[in-house]
């Protein structure tokens, strides 16, 4: 029986011709499958091939490599906003959010977009896939119409920043190949970005893909998310005036809320801390009070509000609540959930992803 070959994995260019080096070394043949033959420093999706007898051991090398490689560019990351984008169904107002909260916060910017070839079973994390090389072309031309959508965002963006439209700030963009919550989540693990800013469509919408992918990437990232829907008329943070924090009286909640208001602070914000509950126990309000006391102590220009919905975290009365009192955003910090739970009991970030048309921010404590 013949050794067939495998992909072992999917990396840059640059970072799997440094794969190849090192497997040779260790006496593994390795091939490099690279779709861009012209220009091989652009290329993405490369495939690293090997024998499949050889996999057991190049799967630990590279593992290996790959941990030490991690160490040594920890101490230089920059701080960035990272804007998924969807070319198909992209909210534009995320990107200007996402370029005003890099000037404040003085990050940078990547824009993450994942594109999917269905003519590929794809290899993530060092699992085992197979490649059919009588499907390039389609993949050539997923690739070349990917390119060309960047192509003209750069130039879209650069002609809004000369105009003065948007703030002059550094970005950059990453092409992946896989399925998009997934990587934008890899991403995140491995890059800690400050600040992921997506859009989503919010309540009634005629399609909820980008909406399950905020809500998917809401429920699992490791960095606090900004999601705004299609239909907010805002595109700054200092627009955002009236922030309601939904507390569970967690005492990590006093660490998010800090985190939010000096995210969004302005000479005019206001915050509501609330609280869901089915009954309405007199302990609530004591610990939504002594809340409020709080942050006044601590923002004494911070003008302060509690209320107690009645509800256990039902979106609809949530929803309802923001209406009613002009709530530019819903805050709250979340506990990142497994699969298996979020398939069958959604959080409530997914549930308002899809139920409301009010901007979230999410942090993770």
């Amino acid at each position: 029986m013949d050794d067939k070959l495998v992909t072992l994995a999917i990396r840059t260019y640059q970072r799997a011709q440094m794969i190849k080096v090192i497997l040779e070394d260790n006496g593994i043949e390795t091939l490099i499958h690279n779709l861009n033959i012209e220009n091989p420093e652009m290329a993405v999706g490369v495939r690293i091939r090997i024998k499949e007898s050889d996999l057991p051991r190049a799967l630990k090398i590279v593992e290996e490599i790959e941990n030490a490689w991690e160490v040594k560019t920890e101490k230089v990351e920059t701080k960035r906003v990272l804007i998924p984008i969807d070319f198909a169904d992209q909210v534009e107002n995320s990107i200007d959010y996402g370029f005003h909260f890099a000037k404040n916060l003085n990050a940078e910017i990547v824009f993450i977009y994942v594109y999917f070839s269905p003519a590929f079973t794809i290899s993530v994390n060092n699992d085992i896939s197979t490649y059919n090389l009588s499907d390039s072309e389609l993949l050539r031309r997923i690739l070349s119409s990917a390119k060309a959508d960047i192509e003209n965002m750069k130039n879209l963006l650069n002609n809004r920043i000369e105009k003065g439209e948007l703030p002059k700030i550094k970005f950059e963009f990453e092409l992946i190949e896989g399925v998009p919550e997934d990587q934008i989540l890899e991403y995140c693990k491995k890059h800690k970005p400050y600040l992921v800013v997506m859009g989503t469509h919010g309540k009634k919408s005629t399609t909820e893909y980008i909406g399950s992918v905020t809500a998917e990437v809401i429920e699992s990232s490791l960095s606090p998310v900004f999601a705004v829907p299609l239909k907010d008329k805002k595109n700054t943070p200092d627009q955002i005036r009236k922030v309601a924090f939904l507390t569970n009286f967690d005492q990590k909640d006093l660490i998010a809320i800090d985190k939010c208001i000096e995210l969004f602070k302005n000479n005019k914000l206001e915050m509501y801390f609330i609280h869901a509950a089915e009954k309405n126990q007199v302990w609530d309000e004591i610990m939504l009070a002594g809340i409020k006391t709080y942050f006044e102590n601590h923002y004494p220009s911070l003008k302060t509000n509690y209320a107690i919905i009645s509800s256990n975290n039902n979106p609809e009365l949530i929803d309802n609540f923001l209406k009613t009192n002009n709530i530019d955003l819903l805050a709250f910090n979340s506990r990142r959930r497994k699969f298996f739970s979020r398939l069958f009991n959604p959080g409530l970030a997914y549930k308002m992803v899809n139920n409301s048309d009010t901007p979230l921010f999410v942090t993770y404590m």
